[in-house]
């Protein structure tokens, strides 16, 4: 906290090399915009489409990023969070010429607004991590987890929570075995189904497959956006439910919601077109609180925790179910954590503005920091000495 303002500094990292790139970009907008100005001194950290990283106040202005040459135009400076735990922050620039200076700045928090690969999949918690700065949201491992769609549905099928039938392979699989793994989709899970690259998000390079020949073509796209792909069957006239779980260890779920869409699944346009955009799919359509019953209800706030638990998330995250009430059949489908979704507007139906929520996810972020301080990392052995008498020869690696 700066001992000058009283204020707590929020680095917030958005862009990176990602086809959701845009969609973090008018993220963190929207984050930073919800910071009470008296409480946090917000510093705005943008990672180019080719991997370059930049600060400045420029950033705030979403016409910045329309611009051409916009580091050189609107005065921004390349930087990097070092690893290194004594700056624990920023370093601006990071390279200098023999007469040039750097500046290190300090971070209290770091809020991740970066979507989708090299920022919500564990990579950007894993330098904070190194750099021993509090960040929000979800941790390296439940990051990782809940962004492949195929690792997600593995370990909530050993959690006990009913996921949609399914099958995963890798692009190598489908480039030297596709009739193969045509065969494969025919015989464990029949047409319709759906394919979708395992970590990408916002409906990209999502389509629903009727034959084998349209599973061709869109298996084919989805092996151009990640190196893993899903395929799952359709579950034939379910509806979509939601649910936002907010906490670190004592979880507590929102309001539930059903979008309405009139495609075959909820596409990008829909998500973040139709009017405000991505913190939580504002520009969807959707019914708020779902038209189920209140035992389902109660069923899928349960399901919804326990799933978050089971990732050993923290933080927010929404949680996306397909139902078929009449059935009685509730799937588990996807688990979006921070920031594929904030939620805004669901915390809003439980009497939650976004900068009290911004506010809650911070203090969580200290708390889960505050609880990694418990743990000793510094454990000193007499190996070194031992190695140093003896020699290497014959120490077991």
């Amino acid at each position: 906290m700066s001992t000058v303002t009283g204020k707590r500094t929020v680095g917030v990292v958005f862009g990176s090399r990602s086809v959701e790139h845009d969609v973090s970009i008018v993220t963190a907008q929207q984050v930073m915009q919800a910071m009470r100005p008296n409480k946090y001194e917000v510093v705005p950290i943008y990672i180019t489409r080719d991997g370059r990283w930049l600060t400045g106040p420029g950033l705030r202005d979403l016409k910045t990023f329309q611009a051409d040459n916009m580091a050189e135009l609107m005065g921004l400076k390349d930087t990097l969070i070092s690893p290194s735990t004594p700056h624990h922050g920023l370093i601006t620039p990071p390279l200098v010429g023999r007469f040039g200076r750097n500046q290190a700045q300090r971070l209290d928090v770091v809020f991740p607004a970066v979507h989708g690969p090299h920022g919500e999949d564990g990579t950007l918690q894993g330098l904070l991590e190194l750099a021993d700065i509090p960040y929000v949201g979800a941790g390296v491992m439940a990051s990782a987890v809940t962004r492949d769609k195929v690792m997600l549905k593995a370990v909530l099928a050993q959690s006990g929570i009913p996921v949609v039938k399914h099958i995963g392979i890798t692009r190598r699989e489908w480039t030297g075995q596709r009739d193969a793994v045509l065969e494969r989709v025919e015989r464990e899970l029949g047409y319709p189904v759906f394919v979708k690259p395992a970590s990408t998000g916002s409906s990209i390079g999502v389509a629903r497959a009727n034959d084998a020949q349209e599973a061709a073509s869109y298996i084919t796209v989805a092996a151009s956006f990640d190196r893993r792909i899903l395929i799952e069957q359709v579950v034939q006239d379910a509806i979509e439910i939601n649910c936002a779980v907010l906490g670190n260890y004592d979880y507590r779920a929102s309001v539930l919601e059903q979008p309405i869409t009139w495609q075959e699944f909820l596409t990008y346009e829909e998500k973040y077109m139709r009017s405000e955009g991505p913190a939580g799919m504002k520009g969807a359509e959707r019914k708020i609180p779902a038209p189920i019953s209140d035992a389902l209800t109660q069923q899928i706030k349960a399901m919804a925790v326990k799933a978050f638990g089971a990732v050993d998330g923290r933080g927010t995250a929404r949680v996306d179910f397909l139902v078929r009430e009449a059935a009685g059949e509730v799937y588990l489908n996807e688990i979006n954590t921070l920031p594929g979704s904030l939620a805004f507007y669901l915390w809003q139906e439980e009497s939650m503005t976004p900068a009290d929520v911004v506010d809650e996810l911070i203090e969580l972020a200290l708390e889960a920091h505050a609880e990694k301080r418990q743990t000793t990392y510094n454990y000193k052995t007499g190996l070194l000495a031992h190695a140093a008498a003896r020699g290497l020869k014959g120490i077991k690696k």
